[in-house]
């Protein structure tokens, strides 16, 4: 059996061990990065594939007969067009729950870097200075006490839900806004509301729900327009659930307070980007799955779900 890793660098060889995988198809080819045009050739006759961002659909699965099985290395898997895996008989396996505390904590890395501005005044301590007349000049605002404040949250998976404890734990009152409110739920503390309540009252409105077309665009100039004035706005779930440009206007009106994301519409972030240099944007390379302990859980999990494929019992198969 034939395998290729179309994208090494989401858990590259040099970082963690791979060798439960080669010693399940020791055929394997890794590839760091590839390119759209790459996908179909690199593939070729390989009846595994490992990927992260790679997009597979009908014309790469026409072009490839062989494919059994798909490895998404992450847990979302908008990239893939599921029925048309289907159709073709290829299983798609992803990685669920293996990043919710480290994307969790990132949300709130965000936040208190937002609110505290640290990172701001470690660069002013670091030029020598202890007080500026010049804010501005370091991007320093107002510094920000949670205590107390609104913390909204759109989407209550894991990641959502781990979300929810710590502004807890900062005695912030938490709003959420979701598909299904389960049973389970009612011991979390916690006020189900509308998404327009949850605009119109949070102090921070935090996203963690999946791309979907129901929530593609979910940030637009309207919704923003129904917000509480001055909001912090963060997502480090799908950079397809914001409007950048809506986000852009609404940091230099003042509508919105401050954002800060973790993931982009497209990626890396382009140069062009309106996001880019705004002093009230606070910008990450899509890093918060990508502790130490997180990759470990990935590739723990990616190498079983190979195994239990290969063993026809399938989990995590999300096209069954």
């Amino acid at each position: 059996m034939k395998a290729v890793v179309l994208e090494d660098y989401a858990i590259q060889p040099g970082d963690l061990d791979w060798s439960g995988v080669e010693a399940l198809v020791p055929d394997i080819t890794f590839y760091g990065r590839t390119a759209p045009e790459q996908v179909v050739p690199r593939i070729g006759d390989a009846e595994v594939v490992f990927l992260n961002k790679c997009r597979i659909d009908e014309v790469v699965l026409a072009r490839c007969p062989n494919l059994k099985w798909v490895g998404i290395i992450a847990t979302g898997t908008d990239n893939l067009d599921l029925e048309a895996c289907r159709r073709h008989g290829v299983a798609v396996a992803n990685v669920p729950g293996y990043s919710t505390y480290s994307v969790a904590q990132m949300t709130f890395s965000l936040l208190l870097a937002i609110c505290q501005c640290a990172d701001r005044y470690d660069r002013l301590v670091q030029d020598g200075r202890w007080r500026t007349e010049d804010p501005a000049a370091y991007g320093l605002l107002p510094q920000v006490e949670l205590l107390g404040k609104t913390f909204g949250i759109y989407g209550y998976g894991s990641i959502g839900r781990q979300t929810a404890r710590i502004a807890k734990a900062f005695g912030m009152q938490v709003l959420v806004c979701t598909r299904t409110v389960r049973p389970e739920y009612e011991a979390d503390g916690v006020e189900f509301v509308d998404f327009d309540t949850l605009l119109a009252r949070s102090d921070v409105l935090s996203l963690h729900c999946p791309a979907t077309p129901a929530t593609r665009g979910l940030i637009s100039a309207g919704t923003l327009a129904k917000a509480k004035p001055g909001m912090i706005l963060l997502n480090t779930a799908r950079g397809a659930l914001v409007d950048e440009q809506a986000v852009a206007d609404a940091l230099k009106s003042g509508r919105l307070g401050f954002y800060g994301a973790d993931a982009f519409g497209t990626e890396p972030l382009p140069q062009e980007s309106p996001l880019r240099g705004l002093p009230n944007a606070l910008l990450t390379p899509h890093i918060a799955w990508a502790t130490n302990e997180a990759l470990q859980r990935l590739m723990d999990i990616t190498t079983n779900n190979l195994r239990t494929w290969l063993d026809d019992r399938g989990e995590n198969i999300v096209n069954a």
